[in-house]
């Protein structure tokens, strides 16, 4: 009997040691966009995304000046228009409509293709800096002996009382100053 009671004891003790150490699991905070925008690789990241852009809606700019060319062409053609010349100049409007139509949907390819090739190029950057981002949280986390952490940025967390901002040391394990400052948009 006695040592059931002391079985007991100790059960219960380990228990309740158990849920102190459960009560004091450490806590934190970041902010991850800070730490994302602070990172060299999103300005190289950026310039390239932009200068894709700028490209891909030059060509596009390219073939509406060539679409409205012919479409000024094929009007003033049409004005030419009259009994004597109604057959040549009709089968010319006709082949001017057709070139007008096959533009407009290469146009709306090339439209589609340019979005498609803009987020491909996006994930391809983006993804790498987001993988980077985690490890160094993941691994600040674990060197701070912390058992959560919330990222304020996801709006994951609406109200938290205390915890640690580890946002600056995530940054320092990127070797990024501390005091640099996500960029203006």
């Amino acid at each position: 009997m006695r040592k059931l009671i002391t079985a007991l004891f100790l059960g219960a003790g380990f228990l309740f040691t158990a849920n102190m150490a459960n009560a004091q699991q450490k806590l934190a905070h970041l902010n991850s966009q800070l730490i994302i925008e602070a990172m060299p690789e999103v300005k190289a990241a950026r310039t390239s995304i932009e200068a894709l852009q700028k490209t891909k809606q030059a060509d596009i700019e390219k073939m509406i000046t060539e679409y409205q060319g012919k479409l000024k062409a094929a009007q003033d053609k049409e004005k030419t228009l009259s009994e004597a010349n109604k057959e040549a100049v009709g089968k010319e409007l006709q082949t001017m409509g057709a070139e007008l139509q096959d533009l407009e949907k290469r146009i709306g390819e090339a439209k589609q293709k340019a979005q498609q090739e803009l987020e491909t190029k996006n994930q391809e950057l983006f993804n790498p800096i987001q993988i980077k981002a985690d490890a160094a949280i993941k691994a600040v986390s674990k060197e701070k002996g912390f058992a959560y952490v919330f990222d304020t940025a996801n709006q994951a967390l609406i109200y938290w009382d205390g915890g640690e901002d580890i946002t600056a040391a995530v940054k320092a394990k990127l070797g990024i100053a501390a005091t640099a400052t996500a960029p203006k948009k």
